[in-house]
């Protein structure tokens, strides 16, 4: 497998949110929260998604999807979108702070505070990280993310 293009490692595990690490063609970049993780895996089927994710407050399935910019009807403007997420659609990688800012949808951030599960500066992030997608695929490339889980920390997070 080539490298993913953005990788979002999630390390802190809330009852409510979710906090990662997110990492840019290898280097550390930002941060990312989104909705609970609830054990998806891009390798299940719809239907078994289906059957655990509660909607607006499941973090999507881990595994690598690609990434492609489109217009978003309800931002009105460009922005990334993930293909192919069981279970899911129209997941995109926009602007927040906290869990209560997504549905579903990957929100980066420069700072985080795990106390308050939340992520600082995301348009700012945004911003950087829009602006690298459009190059990549400005120049034909295919931008991949891959998501993932720290094992350490998802095997101490006390939850089945």
């Amino acid at each position: 497998m080539t490298t993913p293009t953005l990788h979002l490692t999630r390390d802190v595990f809330g009852l409510d949110a979710t906090l990662g690490v997110l990492r840019w063609q290898g280097l550390d970049f930002g941060f990312t929260v989104e909705d609970e993780d609830r054990g998806l895996d891009a390798d299940m089927t719809p239907a078994e998604v289906l059957a655990i994710k509660v909607a607006h407050e499941t973090a999507i399935p881990a595994g690598l999807y690609a990434v492609k910019t489109t217009h978003s009807p309800k931002y009105n403007r460009p922005m990334p979108v993930l293909l192919g997420v069981p279970g899911f659609r129209g997941v995109r990688i926009h602007s927040g702070n906290d869990e209560a800012d997504t549905a579903g949808c990957i929100l980066p951030g420069l700072t985080r505070d795990v106390d308050r599960m939340t992520v600082g500066k995301s348009r700012a992030a945004c911003t950087w990280l829009y602006e690298q997608i459009a190059v990549l695929e400005a120049g034909g490339h295919e931008v991949t993310l891959l998501i993932d889980r720290d094992p350490a920390a998802w095997a101490a997070r006390g939850r089945p």
